[in-house]
């Protein structure tokens, strides 16, 4: 089995799949934090009303694009959340993708959420899952 990336390979693995967007995507996700912890903080799993945090891969914390307004008085920058020990949790768990591969597929999945995109729409377009 391949060997579990520390934080920082966690986010060099983030941000390569970032800069692989198509230009129109690629622009539209520079004005997004990336932050990458091991486990979700509490206050995120209360406000979901999760107990669980393996339950928890990854979050988009902020306002789509689509429902954005001129109006908006931003309290900080859009966050794109990447939760380590869940990652891992889950590659272990599946046994059939490889680390780098998971770790940029919840990337875009969240940085999908981003552009508008609902997990209903996400889940049209994205096969993995099944």
């Amino acid at each position: 089995m391949q060997e579990a990336l520390d934080l920082d390979g966690f986010e060099q693995v983030a941000r390569d799949a970032v800069a692989a967007f198509p230009a129109p995507f690629a622009a539209l996700a520079r004005d997004v934090a990336l932050r990458v912890a091991d486990w979700p903080p509490d206050d995120i799993l209360r406000e979901m009303e999760m107990d669980d945090p393996l339950e928890l891969t990854g979050l988009y914390d902020g306002v789509p694009l689509t429902e954005k307004s001129v109006w908006d008085q931003p309290a900080g920058p859009d966050v794109v959340w990447l939760f380590r020990q869940p990652i891992l949790a889950e590659w272990r768990d599946r046994g059939d993708v490889a680390l780098e591969q998971l770790i940029a597929h919840v990337t875009v999945h969240e940085y999908a959420h981003h552009f508008g995109w609902s997990d209903d729409d996400i889940a049209t377009i994205d096969r993995w899952w099944e």
